[in-house]
């Protein structure tokens, strides 16, 4: 059979745990153990914390997508990235990006640090990271486009230095998702989802993955999974399988609006900056257009006043003023009191984080709609 695309393995069941009756949307599995035949027999499923049926479909689909030889689904993003760092040892050493999810940043330094391992923070996309290796460096971690700055980083380069030194490359990659991009087809080592954004699709789900390529490190991550019980629940599971049969539809609706919503953003006043990867005067254009297949939903902007930023959040109609991002509505988030208020000030200030910066998820709504929320809103300042 020919190589099947993104779009159909969205769809795709895995036939060893096919449905016997044919239910075209998979079961939900709501059981937290499962009966043995006799001594020695198992269905193949014991209790719920090692796997689950339906965690183990919507697994497989993950797995496929990423081209990966497993996937593990978490409980939630900062589940997944917390069992990987507990692949590690005291005085291990990770290169980690300067701009990262304010979760990441605060595992980093209230959990990871406090166990022993320790970090050097630098801004990969701009290179030069070669001489920051040690000899106890054992792994890089990044993600492209980064939260919030969307700056963007060479995987394929990173990989290759880090292969040289025998660390593995962990990439984040919840903003293209496989849809856009696939690192571990150009060296990453490791992938990691929130589910809770794209993949879900709806808000609904809190949810994380690690993707793998390597059988020794695939069976040390069951292990510490099973043992630390960060799994995700059945019923969630079958959300999110729902929401990846929906993900190539939704991303393309979604990075359409975006560039339209970026462009008419470039034209606006009180706008100072827009950043997105799907601009061609955006730093990262050029190896965007290279390793992606996409530039995804997510924009993040400057506007000229906190007085402007505030009368945003408190006028949007069409979007919603929250956290998160990756639904089907459009949100927009002020990192700086929200998704990166854990960050140290100084970090925020070198990333260029301050209170003039918005981010948006762009979602699936009519685009003139949103560029009218944005029109309306900047109206209305300007009749203040």
């Amino acid at each position: 059979m020919s190589k099947k695309s993104i779009e159909t393995i969205c769809q795709s069941t895995k036939a060893s745990i096919a449905d016997p009756w044919g239910a075209l949307s998979f079961p939900i599995y709501q059981s937290a153990t499962f009966a043995h035949r006799g001594l020695g027999e198992s269905t193949g499923y014991d209790y719920t914390r090692m796997q689950n049926p339906t965690r183990e479909q919507l697994e497989y689909v993950v797995a496929e997508l990423e081209h990966g030889i497993d996937a593990i689904a978490f409980s939630s993003g900062m589940a997944a990235i917390a069992t990987l760092m507990e692949m590690f040892s005291p005085n291990d050493h990770i290169l980690v990006d300067a701009d990262l999810y304010g979760g990441t940043v605060r595992l980093f330094n209230e959990i990871s640090k406090k166990n022993g391992i320790e970090f050097t923070t630098t801004d990969l996309s701009r290179g030069g990271y070669e001489q920051l290796f040690r000899g106890n460096t054992k792994a890089v971690y990044l993600e492209t486009p980064t939260n919030p700055m969307m700056n963007v980083t060479d995987i394929a380069s990173l990989a290759d230095e880090c292969h040289k030194r025998d660390a593995l490359l962990i990439v984040d990659n919840t903003f293209l998702t496989p849809y856009f991009q696939n690192p571990l087809d150009l060296g990453a080592d490791l992938v990691v989802h929130s589910a809770t954004k794209f993949l879900g699709g709806h808000h609904d789900i809190i949810g994380g993955f690690v993707v793998v390529k390597d059988e020794k490190i695939d069976e040390r991550l069951r292990f510490i999974y099973k043992t630390t019980g960060a799994c995700l629940a059945p019923f969630d599971s079958w959300l999110t399988l729902r929401g990846i049969r929906t993900l190539a539809v939704r991303m393309d609706r979604a990075q359409e609006n975006a560039l339209k919503l970026a462009g008419y953003l470039q034209g606006c006043d009180h706008v100072t900056k827009v950043i997105y990867p799907g601009l061609s005067d955006h730093p990262g254009y050029e190896i965007s257009c290279r390793q992606t297949r996409g530039f995804g939903a997510m924009i993040s902007f400057y506007v000229d006043s906190t007085e402007l930023v505030e009368y945003i959040l408190k006028n949007v109609e069409i979007a919603y003023f929250a956290e998160s991002l990756g639904g089907t509505e459009t949100l927009i988030t002020y990192p700086i009191t929200q998704t990166h208020a854990d960050v140290p000030k100084d970090l925020l200030e070198k990333n260029g984080i301050n209170d003039k910066l918005l981010r948006i998820s762009v979602g699936i709504e009519g685009i003139e709609d949103l560029t009218g929320d944005f029109k309306r809103i900047f109206e209305s300042y300007d009749r203040q």
